[in-house]
């Protein structure tokens, strides 16, 4: 027996939307009344119903310019369109891309020496009107241990806010997160005189999708190192307080091996990351009525706590 995302009420048979993969009873299966994230992604319907017809028949007067031929950005990215195929996989989109630009930074550097490595994908104190790489910077990184602790956070916890929040909504925040994470440390350590710095990596939009997962699903088991169970809350817990620490006592961070590490940036993607989960966090609603000692009830047999309810795991 599940629980309605919607409503509350406990169902035998539940329904699961495609396109959100949340949990619904049959008054609350249909996208348009769960308020699903997916409708705002519907936009090409002629990616399925396209009739095959070349308008410029019915275009008597051959009134349709060049532009009006091409085809839109909805018949590309829509249902059927070409890039059809990255909805619903920004998540993984972004670790490709994060270890195809790690591979670029070797090949570049390689090539034409490490100044043009760090002209096209490092973030620069004294570069910041080197405005693509405001972008490139959060693909790119400084290490091997640095993109795979990376890449593991985004491959387990990216999908999951991806298919509560929607593709493009994922997009722009993983995007805007990292962008505001690496300029808001450049900005800062420009202000409190720090000097000359540069900054690579994804660690700041990977730090807003953990502060929206934490939002979304604070009682989240994972698992560290893959053998201790913990809920997330106490995992995003811990390294806000490790950030805070080592931010404001450097030389702790620099006996640790983390000395080189902008934690000022961890902390400004996990803030936007718990604003923006807070944001969209739907609450869920209360049940109309309680059933006690049998029923479909909270208090029945498959209610929380039951046989197959919640509270089994």
């Amino acid at each position: 027996m599940a629980q309605c995302d919607e409503c509350g009420s406990h169902e035998n048979l539940p329904y699961q939307c495609r396109r959100c993969g949340g949990t619904f009873c049959a008054e609350h299966r249909l996208p348009e009344n769960h308020d699903c994230p997916g409708l705002n992604e519907w936009n090409d319907p002629d990616g399925v119903f396209d009739s095959g017809f070349d308008d410029s028949v019915r275009d008597e007067g051959g009134s349709r310019g060049l532009a009006d031929r091409l085809p839109s950005l909805g018949s590309l990215t829509g249902t059927g369109g070409v890039l059809g195929y990255f909805r619903g996989n920004v998540a993984y989109l972004f670790l490709a891309l994060m270890w195809i630009t790690f591979a670029l930074q070797f090949l570049v550097g390689g090539l034409f020496g490490r100044g043009a490595m760090e002209t096209l994908f490092v973030l620069q104190s004294d570069r910041l009107l080197y405005v693509w790489t405001w972008l490139t910077s959060i693909f790119a990184h400084g290490g091997l241990y640095h993109i795979a602790g990376n890449s593991i956070v985004l491959y387990f916890f990216g999908p999951l806010v991806e298919r509560y929040t929607g593709s493009k909504r994922f997009a722009a925040l993983f995007l805007a997160s990292g962008v505001l994470a690496g300029l808001g440390f450049v900005v800062a350590s420009i202000v409190l005189g720090a000097g000359a710095v540069s900054v690579v990596g994804a660690s700041g939009a990977i730090f807003a999708v953990l502060g929206v997962l934490t939002v979304l699903n604070p009682s989240l088991r994972i698992y560290l190192y893959f053998i201790i169970p913990i809920p997330l809350w106490l995992f995003t817990a811990a390294f806000a307080v490790i950030s805070v620490l080592f931010f404001l006592q450097p030389q702790s961070a620099a006996s640790v091996g983390q000395g080189n590490v902008a934690h000022l940036a961890h902390l400004i993607g996990l803030v936007v990351g718990l604003a923006y989960g807070k944001r969209i966090k739907r609450p869920r609603k209360v049940p109309d009525q309680l059933t006690f000692g049998g029923g479909r009830g909270p208090g029945g047999p498959g209610g929380p706590g039951g046989p197959g309810g919640p509270g089994r795991r």
